[in-house]
């Protein structure tokens, strides 16, 4: 027997005990297609045998997937035994009494080696209602051959003035050498992922001590002017277009010179397998503006499972299975140990494989260790949440302001009047929601 297939056999030994005692069950699991996700998929297999129980996926774009489960749950559906959801909607879920406690996976699953920050994230009046799978903050990948082919130097801190100059002088479009590449697909979680840490770095906020939006404040329009010059004229054609996943393979098939996003994307980029570019590529910290805080991002992907579902045994079987120590060293042995999902647990990064594959790995530790929800802008705030807000309401708020800034981006209106109807109407949002008296 291989040392694959014998991990493989022993890491799912004790699942395959505990539910063959049970007859077959089959979960449906809705999940975001990621590549972290994908080899999930792959080699679930391993679980199914060894279990007898089978997985119906459900994988799905990740505007479409937040869509489709915050509905299912909200209605109480039942669609899904496990759902792939955020360190938005986890603490919010689950004090709503929407998720099952997940604190029961047993002692073999070491919560004390989860990192505590994403732990703590997770947690509401001391019950845990979801397990990271991966945890990312972001920073700024570059092509250090193309830097130093202009004679530039990409600084350890870089400002969003030099970015934007840097972009100016890597830009050859005729060559479809574009000098960066952000996201500029609408939703909370796409385009406004970005831009919420670039309005943070520019001083801005969603919203005062009193709940008041600012998205027409100073601040807002500064960045979002920038954000927008800065695509039209160094980036991709479509940009509208382009999400997390899009803007991946242009950067991994050589077309951006810059991408600032997240720091999980850095074991597919840096893999020889998936990218043209593994061996040019340099990263470096997320660019400031007025502020450090907020300037990158902290954010988790996570397993959980909802209260309505009538396989939480079985769902929880997987969810230990899918987020343990021996899935990690799976993914190294199967994948290469530079794909292994990062930030979740601290004994990942104590691998020496994982440390020779990962050139990365400390600097996305620290990303992520060092990003503050609980100060994550210049001014203070009544909220937590670095590119997020963390009030049920942020979603749809969140969703709309995306939709008119990418309508800015498209040319089809101003960035003034992007910001003003995003204002006018999250301060109706808040009105009806009994934030604003």
């Amino acid at each position: 027997m291989s040392k694959y297939a014998r991990m493989l056999s022993s890491s799912v030994l004790g699942v395959g005990l505990f539910a063959g005692m049970a007859q077959a069950e089959e979960i449906n699991v809705a999940t975001v297609n990621n590549g972290d996700m994908i080899i999930m998929q792959k080699l679930s297999a391993a679980w199914e045998k060894e279990t007898g129980n089978k997985i119906n996926w459900i994988v799905l774009e990740e505007n479409v997937l937040r869509e489709r489960v915050t509905t299912d749950i909200a209605t109480k559906g039942g669609q899904f035994d496990v759902l792939t959801i955020g360190g938005y909607e986890a603490p919010i879920w689950g004090k709503a009494g929407w998720l099952t406690p997940v604190d029961d996976l047993g002692d073999d699953y070491d919560y004390a080696d989860l990192l505590d920050p994403i732990k703590a994230g997770l947690t509401v009046d001391g019950k845990l209602y979801a397990v990271p799978f991966y945890t990312e903050s972001s920073f700024t990948l570059y092509r250090k051959d193309l830097f130093e082919a202009a004679g530039l130097t990409m600084p350890e801190q870089p400002s969003y003035d030099q970015i934007k100059e840097f972009a100016a002088k890597l830009t050859d479009k005729a060559n479809q050498q574009y000098g960066i590449c952000l996201r500029g697909k609408p939703g909370w979680g796409e385009n406004m992922a970005f831009l919420g840490t670039m309005v943070n770095s520019y001083g801005g906020r969603w919203f005062d001590m009193d709940w008041k939006p600012q998205l027409n404040s100073e601040p807002w329009k500064k960045a979002v002017t920038d954000y927008v010059q800065i695509l039209n004229e160094y980036g991709p054609p479509g940009a509208t277009a382009n999400g997390f996943n899009e803007n991946q393979t242009l950067f991994a098939t050589g077309k951006c010179a810059m991408w600032i996003d997240a720091t999980s994307a850095a074991g597919r980029v840096f893999d020889p397998k998936q990218s043209e570019v593994a061996d040019k590529i340099a990263f470096t910290r997320s660019p400031v503006a007025v502020t450090p805080n907020g300037s990158s991002w902290s954010w988790s992907w996570d397993l959980a499972i909802p209260a309505t579902s009538q396989k939480t045994e079985v769902a929880k079987s997987f969810l230990k299975w899918a987020t343990s120590k021996d899935y990690v060293k799976m993914v190294g042995e199967s994948e290469g140990w530079v794909a292994v999902p990062p930030g979740t647990r601290k004994s990942t990064y104590a691998l020496p494989e994982y440390q020779k594959a990962a050139p990365f790995a400390a600097t996305v530790l620290d990303a992520i260790m060092s990003a503050d929800p609980s100060k994550p802008t210049k001014d203070p705030v009544p909220y937590t949440g670095v590119q997020f807000v963390a009030i049920p309401e942020f979603q749809a708020i969140g969703t709309f302001v995306g939709q008119q800034i990418s309508a800015a981006l498209s040319g089809q209106q101003s960035v003034d009047d992007a910001l003003n109807a995003a204002q006018t109407q999250a301060e109706r949002d808040m009105t009806r929601a009994g934030y604003i008296k």
